[in-house]
């Protein structure tokens, strides 16, 4: 009985593959809000269809598109999230009434920070063996992270972090210690610049990482604050107050989950 569904679900999986990298080929740009909408509604399916897929025993193995091909097609598809997201500020999945993105389905398949590292270590082993082979780990890499909707804007520090392994060390402690001196000095330096109360708001960033977000409501983000102007209406103090909430928001999603063996 299950070889009716499966068989049905892989030839529609094998058509829209076909389909993908025939009008879509890795490389070359996707232009047009109509063509865009097309590659989304397209890799959209084929997520649904891997789903379902990979339930089956017989699909390992016998996918259409590489794992490295899907990597760059959901970078793709993360892009274009971004760029619908920003013309419609909504929550919602459903930029608009026919665009629907599947970022449950990318989650599903998360390339989480050990990986990185584990990524991050085979290309420190064939360092100085060969400049193909190295950039061809590097990419690697950067690929992965990009396939990530939770690491694609923590990018600059895993490449950083890249640059700064040493040759020998432990990955996972000089990672760790790594993001804690990352993380220490861009919070320092959006205090210096929001004239934000210092212990007050390190306090404040503490708990949002103990408890898993940022609060905003409530008396903790005012007492971070720094007195409103007596010149503006309200002294600002509304205005200023959703400026750092936006600031600490990035700040916190750019670091939080970012230790290894967290996730």
């Amino acid at each position: 009985m299950l070889l009716k569904p499966y068989t049905e679900n892989y030839a529609e999986y094998t058509e829209k593959a076909n389909e993908l990298l025939a009008k879509f080929p890795l490389g070359q740009p996707i232009i047009g809000e109509a063509a865009q909408k097309e590659f989304i509604g397209l890799l959209g399916a084929i997520l649904r269809l891997q789903n379902i897929l990979t339930s089956f025993d017989d699909f390992a193995g016998n996918e259409i598109l590489t794992e490295r091909q899907m990597q760059d097609y959901r970078s793709i598809y993360l892009n274009l999230y971004a760029e619908f997201r920003k013309e419609d500020r909504g929550e919602k999945e459903s930029i608009n009434d026919d665009v629907v993105f599947e970022i449950e389905l990318i989650k599903q398949v998360e390339i989480n920070v050990d990986y990185i590292l584990m990524l991050v270590g085979k290309w420190r082993e064939i360092r100085g063996n060969g400049k193909d082979k190295e950039m061809s780990a590097l990419a690697d890499i950067q690929r992965s992270v990009d396939s990530s909707p939770t690491l694609r804007n923590k990018k600059d520090l895993v490449m950083d972090f890249v640059d700064r392994v040493s040759a020998s060390g432990e990955i996972d402690e000089e990672w760790r210690a790594f993001v804690s001196v990352q993380r220490i000095a861009e919070l320092e330096a959006i205090i210096a610049e929001e004239r934000l109360k210092p212990d007050e708001t390190r306090t404040f960033i503490e708990h949002a990482f103990r408890d898993g977000s940022i609060p905003t409501t409530g008396t903790a983000i005012t007492k971070i604050l720094p007195p409103g102007s007596r010149f503006t209406a309200g002294g600002g103090h509304g205005e200023k107050k959703q400026h750092v909430l936006a600031r600490l928001g990035e700040f916190f999603e750019r670091f939080f989950g970012l230790s290894a063996g967290s996730e």
